[in-house]
């Protein structure tokens, strides 16, 4: 629930509502209310005239990098970022005049039921976006309203014609005509009786059907004549569904409101049969401009954070939107591979429309081919999650095999090693000619070797071994990690971790690769420590909000659980706007970074979501080359703050469903479900106590508990304490004999 007292006086601190396709976000104050609309798949798509002519590519960057030709650089690659189009477009806004003497004192968001809800010094204003079907409803008791819609100002930077306005028996539309042919509806639908008006409101594009007016007009009436309790019953039977998938309990209420909120944006904004969530989501900035960073897909840190927080969650139709897209644009990405990189296989613009394209923008990271390999990270573990091999071979291995054949069809090899033609480790430099790194940096090395020993694993279970053994020999030929003297993860072989930086690009290995791992040796403990250890020396000045949540991330995954709550504590505190929204500088004047400005993006919300996944459950394999057998860990990372906890249903890698209970800083109590047939591994980290299972099946190994388990299957264990003996201060790595 997020309560909020009126008014609110800006669109981007809102009530957030959505079905995936339309979102919306309530806001105002006094006896004007307004509903600020979107939709996922308006988009101006024009490229810049400057693409695609005079060999722009990816030979021409080389050529003008070896050249040292910044001018061109920009000139070609960067600055055509600073033209209004391509871009993502708002939708418009909805203002409705509240009857006489009406006046809002309160907004609130039942996130449970995904219902707005504005009360009213004499009555309620309520507002969903249908789960089922593609309308908003509003419905408002008291004295009757008036309503109006507002056409984005925004609109005006892109040369567009004005907007067809019209209205008719309770109905009122504007159509407008944008680039390239898309032509989109805002309808709304209004009738009183009584005390009590109800609107319906959709947003239609020419993409489903030659007339978007006359598809408005057919779904906002059919919407008023269902009504709206009619429309809210499967709208919150969807949301139970949702809602019942998995559960987290933790102690910090703050913690806990927001993890249940971002869980909340991911029903809002993602379906499968939607566009993934851009910067924005389907709340795209309403303030007269067009939305900052273009509401682009970046595919440099952003797409992948939003979307790595589903896989525990279990929330696997929000995923798929983002995979889906992927999937359907590889026809798109291939040709950009045989196009702009010369190469076969399937290659990204790193920074892109909805359609694919490239926007351009900071040529170091826009136009860099490992990032591709990030986003290969999500059908991975997907697959992972549900081991579900049709999946792994009709999708994941194709896709990532695909993006890193690209990738390989750069390589040079140099004294048996293999080596990117450019390389850069975002986004250390900004766009500076220095920011060019010598090949290959840890963030694209680490990507390489993930990716390879990914395929390879991917491949030996799909029976390819020729294919495993090619990529094994790829991987056998990159260089290891950059570390400097005091084992600190290097940006690149020249350039030392010296400075704060917003970009924990160096860290790669660590999080959200997991190839460097505390369960490693004695120098991947070093080098995580000492890494984790000189981005605490180096400060956080130079962060935005999504650095706090990543490096909460990071510590949680290496087992420093106090410092990942101080970190992720500081991101709640100063990183968000009144309504959750993660805004990328510091909101509250802590000193936490020298950035105090306000855009707001997603990725640092879900950041903060796998943070909280990260302290409760983890499931690695902790020597992914030699053996990806996951390792499932039972509160790994809990702070000393948290001693009572609790999770239902969390996904963990290899088919798993855990639900365990945690009491007086000890779990007490675990639930494994095997969605797969499979062996499980559960790490012995419960303070050396007894633990009694519903099965004489379990054997120990190395610091694990193991048993061969068939799909359906249920292990339990339960604690004892024995009588005398104090409960220990927190688990442990210590497993007994049982």
């Amino acid at each position: 629930m997020l309560r909020l007292d009126a008014p609110i006086k800006t669109w981007d601190e809102g009530l957030p509502l959505g079905n995936g396709i339309m979102g919306g976000l309530l806001w105002g104050g006094n006896n004007v209310i307004k509903l600020s609309l979107d939709r996922g798949d308006l988009w101006d798509e024009r490229q810049p005239d400057v693409f695609w002519k005079d060999g722009w590519g990816f030979d021409d960057i080389k050529k003008l990098v070896a050249e040292g030709n910044q001018a061109e650089l920009l000139r070609k690659y960067d600055n055509p970022y600073g033209e209004a189009a391509p871009t993502k477009l708002p939708g418009g806004r909805l203002v409705l005049t509240l009857g006489d003497g009406s006046e809002a004192q309160r907004f609130t968001l039942d996130t449970r039921r995904a219902e707005g809800r504005v009360d009213l010094n004499n009555g309620t204003l309520t507002c969903f976006f249908s789960a089922t079907e593609r309308v908003a409803m509003l419905r408002v008791s008291g004295p009757a309203v008036t309503c109006e819609f507002l056409r984005p100002d925004g609109l005006n930077k892109l040369g567009y014609s004005a907007a067809e306005f019209g209205e008719d028996e309770g109905m009122l539309w504007m159509v407008q005509d944008a680039a390239l042919g898309l032509r989109y509806a805002v309808v709304v639908a209004q009738k009183t009786e009584g005390q009590e008006t109800q609107l319906a409101v959709a947003i239609t594009a020419n993409t489903e059907g030659m007339d978007p007016l006359e598809i408005g007009k057919q779904r906002v009436t059919r919407a008023l004549s269902t009504s709206y309790e009619a429309m809210l019953e499967p709208h919150v039977e969807w949301w139970n569904h949702f809602w019942a998938i998995s559960s987290v309990s933790i102690p910090d209420r703050r913690i806990q409101r927001h993890y249940n909120l971002v869980k909340y944006f991911y029903g809002a904004a993602s379906r499968p049969d939607a566009p993934p969530m851009p910067l924005q989501g389907v709340w795209t900035q309403d303030d007269g401009e067009l939305p900052p960073w273009k509401g682009d897909y970046h595919h440099d840190l952003n797409t992948q954070m939003t979307y790595l927080s589903y896989h525990t969650a279990g929330l696997r139709d929000a995923g798929m939107s983002f995979i889906n897209f992927n999937w359907n644009l590889l026809p798109i990405y291939r040709a950009f591979a045989r196009n702009f990189f010369g190469v076969d296989g399937a290659a990204m613009a790193s920074v892109a429309t909805l359609a694919g394209k490239p926007t351009g923008g900071w040529v170091q990271y826009s136009f860099t081919m490992p990032n591709a390999l990030w986003v290969g990270q999500t059908f991975y573990l997907h697959w992972r999650h549900t081991m579900d091999k049709d999946f792994l071979k009709e999708r994941a291995y194709p896709w990532l095999s695909e993006v890193a054949t690209a990738v390989v069809g750069l390589l040079e090899e140099r004294d048996g090693k293999l080596y990117l033609p450019l390389s850069s480790s975002p986004e250390i430099f900004n766009n500076a000619f220095q920011a060019w790194r010598p090949p290959n940096s840890n963030y694209d090395l680490s990507l390489m070797q993930w990716a390879f020993d990914a395929l390879a694993e991917m491949a030996d279970v799909l029976g390819k071994e020729p294919d495993a053994a090619r990529w094994q020999l790829l991987r056998s030929k990159l260089e290891p990690l950059h570390v400097d003297e005091n084992h600190v993860l290097m940006f690149d072989r020249e350039k030392a971790f010296d400075q704060s930086h917003r970009h924990h690009s160096q860290t790669m290995a660590i999080h959200p690769l997991g190839i460097l791992n505390i369960e490693g040796s004695d120098h991947d403990r070093k080098v995580i420590n000492a890494s984790l250890d000189s981005i605490i020396a180096h400060g956080t000045q130079e962060w935005i909000g999504f650095g706090f949540s990543w490096f909460s991330c990071l510590l949680a995954r290496a087992g420093r659980a106090d410092e990942a709550l101080h970190y992720l504590q500081d991101f709640e505190r100063a990183f968000l706007l009144r309504n959750g929204f993660h805004a990328n500088g510091d909101q509250i004047g802590a000193g936490l970074s020298k950035f105090t400005y306000r855009p707001f993006t997603l990725e640092g919300n879900f950041l903060a979501m796998e943070t909280v996944h990260e302290m409760l459950l983890q499931s690695w394999a902790p020597n992914p080359s030699s053996d990806p057998t996951p390792v499932i860990r039972i509160f790994p990372a809990m702070p000393k703050a948290w001693s009572d906890a609790s999770f239902t249903n969390l996904s963990a890698e290899g088919g798993f469903l855990v639900t365990a209970k945690r009491e007086h800083r000890s779990t007490t109590w675990f639930r494994i479900e095997a969605t797969q047939t499979g062996l499980l591994r559960l790490k012995c980290n419960f303070g050396g106590r007894k633990v009694t299972f519903n099965s004489s099946q379990v054997v120990r190994k190395q610091g694990c508990y193991e048993i061969a388990m068939k799909a359906g299957d249920v292990l339990e264990g339960v604690f004892d304490v024995p009588a005398g003996k104090p409960r220990p201060t927190s688990d442990a790595p210590d497993c007994p004999s049982t």
